[in-house]
């Protein structure tokens, strides 16, 4: 295996338990790894300067045409994800009519709240993109916000903002179902050659020792956040990292409401790359 192998990388801490052994070096690889947050990621698979990247569940959702996926890898919640909140200056039931303030960052996770707040709590909001960290640096104080990533586990006790809706937790409560937030893909045109193939072998045995060591994950995922390593293993915990049935059947719920709210045309067949 000689070619160098293009991997998009979520700037994320919670992807860290997949990705530290191969950064690391001590799961061998010829991975050329590109950072950066979802919406960027989406962006350069897109044009196909990557091979394989960790995506946002909707842009996939948007474009399975062009893709298959890698087969239990994903990052996703069955139960509160922590990382994807609303926080509300006034109670989740009186928002009728109010702005949130949505990360640029996301699209997923945009598109899960305005399900949730029409379909599971139907408040109807406006919504309006913008900076959140920002803002509140700045002394402004929205009504409402979501943040996701390291942004939300930093802003989830904001002495502001007492009112709170995990998006991974409401989905749960909801649907009964795992929520997925990114899937792995792979770009169809090279999906057949075999050192793509193995370069996939390699992203989910680094799935699995991950998993296989989430306390020596979660201290050093603690040094680079203000998270304790005991709450970073909380977090760790929450999050759900397979893509077995249970997980293939909550992403295609999101599918059906996303079709229903003509976010997306059609709900696609979800097709795996054989390894």
């Amino acid at each position: 295996m000689s070619e160098e192998i293009k991997v998009g990388r979520i700037s994320y801490l919670n992807v860290l338990p997949i990705y530290y052994p191969l950064e690391s070096g001590l799961i061998r690889n010829n991975f050329n790894f590109f950072y950066g947050p979802p919406a960027q990621l989406n962006k350069l698979m897109a044009e196909g300067l990557l091979h394989i990247a960790s995506t946002s569940s909707i842009e996939y959702l948007r474009h399975a045409e062009q893709y298959e996926l890698v087969p239990d890898i994903a990052i996703g919640s069955c139960g509160p994800v922590q990382s994807v909140l609303l926080i509300s200056r006034k109670p989740i039931a009186d928002m009728k009519g109010c702005k949130i303030l949505v990360s640029s960052q996301t699209h997923t996770s945009a598109a899960l709240l305005e399900i949730l707040l029409t379909e599971y709590i139907p408040v109807n909001p406006q919504y309006e993109t913008g900076n959140a960290t920002e803002l509140l640096e700045a002394g402004e104080r929205p009504e409402a916000i979501l943040a996701i990533g390291d942004e939300a586990l930093n802003l989830r006790h904001h002495e502001d903002y007492p009112y709170k809706l995990d998006l991974g937790e409401a989905w749960r409560e909801w649907t009964g179902l795992p929520f997925i937030f990114g899937v792995w893909l792979v770009r169809k045109d090279v999906a057949d050659k075999q050192e793509i193939k193995e370069a996939v072998r390699t992203l989910i045995k680094g799935k699995e020792w991950g998993q296989s060591n989430i306390d020596r994950m979660s201290e050093i995922t603690a040094e680079k956040s203000i998270l304790s390593p005991d709450e970073m293993k909380s977090y760790f915990e929450g999050l759900v990292y397979n893509l077995k049935e249970k997980e293939i059947k909550g992403l295609k719920v999101f599918a059906e409401y996303l079709k229903k709210s003509g976010q997306i045309s059609q709900v696609p067949e979800l097709k795996f790359i054989k390894i």
